[in-house]
């Protein structure tokens, strides 16, 4: 027998050699379109907001000619630090968030719960109903809404002020503030139930079935067994609450075009977003953008770290 044919593998060997070389780049190839659109649409923009917020633009004399753009440092981010239109705009966030979080979470808690109890019936149906209003775009909701709200148009002040109840004011300074929150409210609680539901059907089935037998009623499974089997997921969805809620943005943007109790700087997205295409000073409204950025990294992380020392993470 030829030492050559000893030696050399046969084309099964070399056909198996091959797959478990491309089985190790195939994982890779699978996540790249993904990495390409985080990197693109994600990292990019953000190294290109720091960038921009480093600098600044000046007109000299009348202020007819091009502007001047020069290096600022960080004297964009100490003006930031100074401004008290964002801290208005970050307190107002934040007391929003402290009413609307709890209020949302507590509702979609609520309606996932009785999704998975026994006494509700076409489950499907309940589930696409609590989620059309997720599914319809912030912009149209929030027009709908201010529909709703205009004391001119509204239905609902037309009837409220034909039952001699009074005019009730949606858009007025001490309530456009909870309007918003109700449209939020509204568009994101079938959101959350749908994360707090598919926990609640990752329980085994047999947790219920022995705490049936030692007599635990069914409000009793909810409290001591469902509730804090689901913790997880209640501290996911309040984590995507509360940089939603920093971020809020689409509902005050909307209704300021029918109620004069929402300023340019009523919310710091808002903010941002008035001092760059209103103004146009970009960099400055970049860098109330970074600012913003790290005000919700440090919510959301924070409120993290005390949920995982709570639980003894």
């Amino acid at each position: 027998m030829d030492s050559e044919s000893v030696i050399s593998p046969s084309p099964s060997v070399k056909k198996s050699s091959w797959f478990r070389s491309h089985r190790k780049v195939a994982p890779y190839l699978f996540t790249l379109p993904f990495g390409l659109l985080f990197l693109f649409f994600f990292i990019v923009p953000i190294f290109y907001a720091v960038y921009e917020s480093l600098f600044r633009s000046q007109r000299s004399g009348l202020g007819l000619g091009a502007p001047t753009i020069s290096f600022n440092g960080v004297n964009n981010y100490l003006q930031v630090i100074h401004d008290p239109d964002f801290y208005t705009g970050v307190g107002r966030v934040l007391l929003y968030g402290i009413v609307q979080v709890p209020v949302m979470l507590g509702l979609a808690l609520l309606l996932a719960l009785l999704l998975d109890s026994t006494v509700v019936r076409f489950k499907s149906f309940y589930r696409l109903a609590f989620f059309v209003p997720y599914a319809i775009p912030g912009l149209v909701a929030a027009l709908l809404w201010g529909y709703l709200y205009d004391p001119g148009l509204s239905p609902i002040v037309k009837s409220v002020s034909a039952l001699g109840l009074g005019t009730p004011d949606f858009l007025g300074a001490n309530t456009v503030l909870w309007s918003i929150a109700n449209i939020t409210t509204w568009a994101w609680t079938g959101y959350n139930m749908l994360i707090i539901f598919a926990a609640l059907q990752a329980i085994p089935s047999e947790i219920y079935e022995s705490a049936r037998l030692d007599g635990a009623s069914g409000w009793r499974i909810a409290w001591s067994i469902k509730i804090p089997l689901v913790a997880p997921a209640l501290i996911l969805t309040c984590i995507f609450s509360i940089i939603g809620t920093l971020q809020l943005f689409n509902e005050p943007r909307v209704l300021s075009s029918i109620s004069n109790n929402i300023s340019v700087s009523y919310t710091p997205n808002l903010y941002a977003y008035n001092t760059a295409f209103g103004n146009n000073n970009y960099y400055y409204a970049a860098a109330i953008s970074v600012v913003l950025a790290l005000v919700t990294c440090v919510f959301s992380f924070g409120f993290l770290r005390i949920t995982q020392r709570q639980a003894g993470v």
